[in-house]
């Protein structure tokens, strides 16, 4: 391993740990307000919907086709699926659906 290649990754590091660790530093003694707590806690949430819903709408030349599969989901989720059975399910809907579309 070069040299040049074991400093890139180093700074890599460097820079990824320096981000985590200074609020851990400097907020360990004040708590966070209820408030803003609350809000972070739907941070994931928001990520997770921002990343998935764009891939929805353009899985198939048919929008219906991905909005299919997302009715699918939330049904067998609202009826208190676990989340491999509703991945399972989305495809399983899909799959059978692939023809009409």
């Amino acid at each position: 391993m070069s040299m040049e290649l074991l400093f890139i990754i180093l700074g890599m590091a460097l820079v990824t740990y320096i981000p985590r660790m200074l609020p851990l530093v400097f907020l360990n003694a004040k708590s966070i307000p209820p408030r803003l707590e609350g809000i972070l806690k739907n941070v994931p949430y928001a990520a997770l919907g921002a990343l998935i819903f764009p891939g929805v709408l353009t899985i198939h030349d048919n929008i219906l086709f991905g909005l299919t599969g997302m009715a699918a989901a939330f049904l067998i989720s609202f009826l208190g699926g676990n989340f491999i059975f509703v991945v399972l399910g989305s495809i399983a809907v899909l799959t059978v659906l692939t023809p009409f579309f």
